[in-house]
């Protein structure tokens, strides 16, 4: 006998899919936690500063100079992007070959070709002392 799953798996989709943005995927939700550390944040550590202006440069324009997001792509001081989410080879391979976009409604992220994987790494290694500073891991 052959049965119609038809509707239950259409009704099981919706379910999924209500209260997310048109792709089906949700808009970041802050700690709020996490915003008001990040206004206490004090100075970058002298080792960080390459870090923070390869972000300041190549990143602060998607992800915020605050690194809090922006509406043109998400917070990078968010628990999907902590270490145990997100590796660090992650990020790298985001920067070489783009990403499409897979946790939140912000469109792909273009490949950046002129970002070496010196600078990822250094850009790396400041964003993952802000996740720190503020909590995120």
């Amino acid at each position: 006998m052959i049965r119609n799953f038809g509707a239950p798996v259409v009704l099981v989709g919706a379910l999924v899919l209500a209260g997310c943005g048109e792709t089906g995927m949700p808009s970041p939700e802050l700690d709020p936690d996490v915003v008001a550390a990040r206004a206490l944040v004090g100075p970058v550590p002298e080792e960080l500063k390459r870090g923070e202006a390869g972000y300041m440069r190549d990143c602060a324009k998607c992800h915020g100079e605050d690194a809090l997001g922006n509406l043109s792509g998400p917070p990078l001081l968010h628990a999907v992007y902590a270490p145990m989410q997100h590796s660090d080879a992650a990020f790298l391979l985001s920067v070489r070959a783009g990403m499409k976009a897979h946790h939140f409604n912000f469109g792909d992220m273009e490949r950046m070709p002129a970002v070496t994987a010196e600078m990822v790494g250094e850009i790396t290694s400041y964003i993952r002392w802000l996740q720190r500073e503020v909590g995120v891991f």
